[in-house]
């Protein structure tokens, strides 16, 4: 059975799994995708390891994407799409910009956009992006269970995002939010409607425990935008603050994850889980 499934029987819970990035680079590149896609793929790997060396240590995580469908590269001279994101709380963003040639990426300051300061590298985009992880050579799962998805509703197809055992994944930009165990109903409702707590796997510029917590609070009050930010963190809790004043303090546990593969072909292994137990309203707003 696939790494997937069994994820899903074992009842492992989402939430707190997402990847850690304070900004996203997604860098358009049609062909097939290795395993290690930024230096496995048709992209020049002189290149890839180049983003790769100026994105370390800054927060930015880089991501080849695709249009979905076929995956041929002609290899015909183009344009290249690319996204930036900052996912920071109350203030994130989202850029676009087409590239001559992906040798423009290295233009990008990339301690900048880690920092949440836009350089004016691309041009604002309104409206959310959801991208969907097809990376078979990473994990078959990926690619069975997330191209359907990409396919039928015209979203952009991505490389790993992490977690591959919740396939399908996607990443919901600007604000990092990380879903798992998707399908075409939750997709369609994640671009239409904003930040859904259902299934999310946190925001990824927050800590496990600050990803646990602001996904149980949104889950709560039922808030879709990005309003929640999370303000002190300790062993067994988090607090999250609403931009109107409200906050909350999550109590936080650990819980045992029955044995389950990692990804596709390994052997079944025990993990242990963060989950929200309860939700202490410590300030309230009238009116």
């Amino acid at each position: 059975m696939r790494c997937s499934t069994l994820s899903d029987f074992a009842g492992e819970p989402l939430a707190g799994t997402a990847a850690t990035a304070t900004a996203w680079l997604c860098l358009e590149q049609p062909g097939p995708w290795g395993r290690d896609a930024i230096v496995e793929s048709h992209l020049d790997p002189e290149l890839g390891a180049e983003l790769q060396r100026r994105a370390a240590g800054t927060g930015v995580r880089i991501l080849l994407i695709r249009r979905p469908g076929k995956h041929a590269d002609t290899h015909v001279g183009g344009t290249r799409r690319v996204y930036l994101a900052s996912t920071k709380p109350g203030a994130s963003w989202l850029e676009q910009a087409d590239l001559a040639a992906p040798e423009e990426a290295l233009e990008l300051d990339f301690a900048a956009l880690g920092e949440g300061r836009s350089t004016a590298f691309g041009t604002p985009v309104e409206d959310p992006l959801l991208l969907v992880c097809t990376n078979s050579k990473r994990d078959v799962c990926c690619a069975l269970y997330g191209r359907p998805i990409a396919t039928s509703l015209n979203l952009w197809e991505c490389t790993h995002t992490g977690g591959h055992r919740f396939a399908p994944t996607g990443v919901l930009l600007p604000t990092g939010h990380l879903y798992g165990r998707l399908d075409h109903q939750l997709a369609e409702r994640v671009v239409t409607e904003g930040i859904v707590a259902d299934r999310c796997r946190g925001r990824s510029c927050f800590t496990p425990r600050g990803q646990v917590a602001e996904v149980a609070v949104r889950a709560q009050i039922g808030e879709t935008r990005d309003v929640l930010t999370v303000i002190g963190e300790t062993s067994d809790s988090a607090t999250v603050r609403h931009t109107d004043g409200r906050e909350w303090r999550v109590a936080l546990t650990e819980q045992p994850v029955p044995p389950r593969p990692a990804s596709c072909g390994k052997f079944p292994d025990s993990a242990i889980a963060l989950v929200a137990t309860a939700i202490d309203q410590l300030v309230r707003v009238c009116g």
